[in-house]
């Protein structure tokens, strides 16, 4: 190595922290901070002094970059040509405007344009938000496609909450959340506002819809481009760090959804390997040219087995935990994470290994961090990731809604269509509670719309009835919390949100929806709210909804679960029929039982008691 490369090393190595790989990164400290040390940069963005950066670019294959930007009017010179060492290109730059902010981009062999995937804050010439703050403006007529924006100023943002951990995973109740359609501001500002509303609801985690750069302003989130930059449609990183702060220190964890599956033509990946065509060459280090899922694919497919890919990944979620506290991730489709041809749905080990490395990787930083799949593969292979220690959805959608509806029917082969029993872990024949079940998501309809819409009516009882229907989701609430393991919600799934735009399920689903805080005043609407608002607390302070020890019967109409534990065992049922059932529930012990809602006391003369319960009626029983 010449004095030139030693010298430029030795300026580099102080600040670089987070695009680092498994082979030039060493072992978190026991805090799960990276330690930094040895001689070899990192890609991204670096600050070296008041006046001077470092870029370096990893471009495989690559055969010149140049640097262009404010600071040398947009000009091509070989004194801003970044030296080639292999597969990495470097340049650090001198003279700058303490704090000032620079725009500029890398020029890749005199015909690609792009910024630094690594870059933290972007400029778009087309969809740069209004509501984000003393925008530097874009260099119209100087250079086209998305650049970086780039200063020597450091960012030390003064953290308030001290080191957060999570006490219970079992406990925990995540508040599922686009930022765009949950507050009449759209920003991230505007969701921390509504803190002392979740908090009130009793959840102890939110979870952020992808708020990593996205294409567009009007997105879900699920198109990232730029995955180490907040979006600016929601506000700057300060107001992400302020939020991830405020929650801290009322007791709320913070969970990003990340997109590690595919990305789009925007992304700075594609963009400097791609076909005529727009798709990933085949000398991409990161994606594939193709998916080889047959059954599901959006955007082009990350190639999980490269070692690019690999580092990539590591280096994105390293980043948001140590920049930005986050608690841990939910994963967007990670059936996709595999090279195996097929539809994604039987036992995959490529894929399983993959998780695993990636998982490992994320518990080296934080050694607490939730790992949240959105897997729904074949039950052997999700029993095998939830042992290993990660979390995964579990969607009751579908029966759950079939039950509050009315809709209870066995088919031709004995099977009720609202059978909600794989929302119970050990039905799945796991060992560990680590099933996120969930009654709504972003992805399904609303429990409500549907019983609004669909509800069965029987001799008077009708389900389309607004507090029939409302009463009908309390009972399943009072099932669904009852339940032991991790739960989510649905953004205003408390408050029965029925609003559903458009003829299909595809038509509209991703346009802006009415945000309705108003429901919260209506007496129906409020009561679900409570009724929500209590189980959460009973699950969070009860040691029963922790137990292993339990029974139920949720296949029926008439559904129980049945809860053991030291202090006090707890019988929580629901009728879903239309019409009156009695159904022996076990109670496991004889004694007095008090229903929590009503207050009204049994006695169970044996183990099992017969409960007579009207359409839509639900219990909460504790012993005494």
């Amino acid at each position: 190595m010449d004095k030139k490369n030693i010298f430029f090393y030795l300026l580099l190595l102080p600040f670089m922290f987070y695009s680092c790989s498994d082979d030039n990164m060493d072992e978190p400290d026991d805090n799960g901070n990276e330690i930094v040390t040895g001689d070899t940069c990192r890609e991204g963005i670096t600050r070296i002094s008041d006046d001077s950066l470092a870029f370096v670019l990893l471009a495989p294959g690559k055969s010149t970059v140049h640097l262009i930007g404010d600071f040398n009017d947009w000009t091509v010179s070989d004194s801003y040509k970044m030296e080639k060492d292999g597969n990495l290109f470097r340049l650090k730059i001198g003279g700058l405007e303490k704090g000032k902010e620079y725009i500029c981009q890398y020029l890749i062999d005199n015909k690609i344009r792009i910024a630094d995937p690594y870059a933290n804050k972007i400029s778009d010439p087309v969809y740069d938000a209004d509501l984000y703050p003393d925008q530097i403006a874009y260099p119209t007529g100087k250079t086209t496609e998305i650049a970086m924006v780039v200063s020597t100023g450091e960012e030390k943002y003064n953290w308030q909450a001290g080191n957060f951990e999570i006490d219970n995973i079992n406990d925990l109740v995540i508040y599922e959340i686009l930022i765009r359609d949950f507050t009449e501001k759209r920003s991230i500002k505007g969701v921390q506002e509504k803190l002392p509303y979740l908090k009130s609801l009793g959840v102890n985690a939110v979870e952020l819809a992808p708020f990593n750069e996205f294409e567009g302003n009007d997105s879900w989130g699920y198109n990232p481009s730029f995955y180490f930059a907040t979006d600016k449609a929601y506000g700057t990183s300060v107001d992400y760090k302020n939020f991830i702060d405020a929650c801290h220190s009322n007791g709320v964890a913070v969970i990003m959804d990340m997109v590690l599956n595919h990305s789009y033509g925007q992304s700075p990946l594609v963009r400097m390997y791609q076909n005529a065509n727009g798709a990933p060459s085949s000398a991409n280090p990161w994606y594939n040219t193709t998916s080889p899922n047959t059954a599901y694919s959006w955007g082009y497919d990350f190639n999980h087995e490269s070692q690019y890919t690999r580092q990539f990944v590591d280096s994105v979620c390293a980043f948001w935990i140590q920049e930005y506290k986050i608690d841990g991730f939910r994963f967007d489709f990670t059936k996709g994470f595999t090279n195996n041809a097929g539809d994604g749905w039987n036992y995959d080990q490529q894929r399983i290994d993959i998780l695993k490395r990636m998982a490992d990787q994320i518990w080296k930083r934080k050694k607490d961090a939730l790992i949240i799949l959105e897997h729904l593969t074949d039950n052997s292979e999700e029993k095998a990731l939830a042992e290993y220690g990660m979390l995964l959805w579990g969607n009751l959608n579908y029966r759950m809604n079939e039950a509050t509806m009315g809709w209870t029917q066995q088919n031709t082969d004995g099977d009720w269509n609202s059978d909600i029993s794989r929302g119970v872990y050990k039905e799945r024949g796991w060992v560990l509670p680590n099933l996120v079940a969930y009654m709504e998501s972003h992805d399904e309809e609303r429990l409500m719309y549907k019983n609004n819409r669909y509800g069965k009516e029987e001799n008077g009882y009708n389900v389309k009835d607004l507090s029939t229907g409302l009463q009908r989701t309390a009972g399943a609430a009072v099932l669904f919390f009852s339940l032991p393991g991790p739960k989510m919600i649905w953004q205003f799934g408390e408050l029965g949100y029925d609003y559903f735009l458009g003829s299909t399920a595809e038509d509209g689903r991703l346009d802006k929806k009415p945000i309705r805080w108003d429901y919260y005043d209506e007496p129906d609407r409020k009561a679900l709210h409570d009724v929500f608002a209590t189980m959460i607390t009973l699950k969070k302070e009860n040691a029963a909804f922790d137990t292993d020890k339990f029974t139920y019967e949720l296949k029926e109409p008439f559904k129980y679960v049945a809860l053991e534990s030291s202090d006090k065992n707890v019988v929580a049922m629901a009728n879903f029929d239309v019409v009156d059932v009695v159904k022996d529930v076990h109670f496991g012990k004889t004694g007095t039982w008090t229903d929590y809602f009503t207050g009204r006391k049994i006695i169970t003369s044996s183990s099992t008691e017969g409960i007579t319960l009207a359409p839509g009626e639900y219990r909460l029983y504790f012993s005494e």
